[in-house]
Parts: structure tokens; sequence; C-alpha cells
């Protein structure tokens, strides 16, 4: 079976992406898979630099086609931040509940009208035999006040999509994955990947 590489250890993120990517008919691996590749530095300083810099490195030491995203949360009242630190807001080795705790306490004094943000999910696929690609995936919506759900991770409890009434961590994968940034980032990217494993 032909596979592809996900450059990450996040769980999370790879359950999510892996459930987008099952109709291709391909071995998904993460980087648990190559305990030999060290931490990679994300400092490109960029979610398109950094997601093309993971995709590049796991490529290199693997190998393999290589798959690779940033995810940035940007808020408009905080000047896009937290941004490509979305995931080290409160620091280099932050919990999911202490960044949303720094948002929420950021976001305290700011009205419904001006709790607008995004989500950027920026993903690199890259194959020795065809170079790089990039892709972007965005999902609108707004900051709420208080955490509601259980579901996802990261900011998932306080971001409610644009049009509908539950927060990201309210729906269940299949939900989530047909709206969020990093399902419309898989989406434009599922094309390519099929061209190139068919």
């Amino acid at each position: 079976m032909k596979q592809i590489v996900l450059a990450t250890h996040n769980a999370d993120k790879a359950r999510e992406i892996s459930a987008l990517l099952s109709g291709l008919g391909v071995g998904v691996l993460t980087l648990d898979s190559f305990p030999q590749i060290g931490p990679i530095t994300e400092d490109a300083g960029t979610l398109e630099g950094n997601a093309l810099l993971k995709a590049t490195a796991v490529n290199r030491e693997t190998g393999l086609p290589s798959l690779g995203d940033d995810t940035g949360l940007e808020v408009h009242s905080l000047y896009g931040e937290p941004g490509v630190y979305s995931s080290r807001y409160s620091g280099e080795h932050a919990t999911y509940a202490e960044n949303v705790s720094k948002l929420l306490a950021a976001m305290k004094l700011f009205p419904p009208r001006r709790r607008g943000a995004r989500f950027r999910c920026v993903m690199a696929f890259v194959a020795a035999d065809i170079g790089s690609r990039i892709v972007e995936g965005v999902c609108t919506g707004s900051i709420l006040e208080k955490r509601r759900g259980i579901g996802g991770f990261g900011y998932d409890p306080v971001f409610l999509p644009a049009g509908c009434d539950r927060t990201l961590a309210e729906m269940d994968l299949s939900e989530k994955n047909g709206i969020s940034h990093r399902g419309r980032a898989v989406g434009q990217m599922i094309p390519l990947l099929r061209e190139y494993f068919k």
C-alpha cells in the first residue's frame, strides 16, 4: 500500500486529517512511526513557512510523500493574535486549557461585536518527484466568553463558526471536518493527492 506521512506528533490533529484522507486508499503514518526524527523547530514565522518546513524535513528524512500543516487562530481585535503562536500562546509547552484561558482573559473586555476571529490552516504536500504544493483553509467565526463542549481540541470550546449555534467542541468529528479550516484545507489538497497516488 502506498503511504503518506503526516508531519506531526499531535494525535488530535492526526485523527482529524486521517479521517479526511480515509477515501484515498493510502496508509497514513505520523511522526510516531519515525522516532529517529527529532523535534522540528517551527521558526519560519508564518503558517505557510512552518507547514512547508515540516513537510520538507519529513520527506527528506523518510523518502515518503509528506503532508505538513500549521494552524493559527487570528482574532481581529487582538490584531491577528495569537496567529502563528497559537499552540504556544501562553508558553512553549502550554496546554490547550492554558492557551484558552489566556485568550479569554485577553478578550474579557470586548463586546460580542468585537469578538470576530478566524482559523487558518495552511497545508503543504512535499514529494521528491513533484516538489511542493501549498493550500489554505479558513473558517470564520467568533470567540465566546465561556467554554462550551468537550470535543475537539485547542481553541475549539470557545470558537463559534459563523452561521452555527454550536462551537467546534460541540460537534462530532464528521461535523467539524465538514466546516473546519483543516477540513477545507484537506478538501483542496485531495484532488492533488488523488492524482499523485493513482
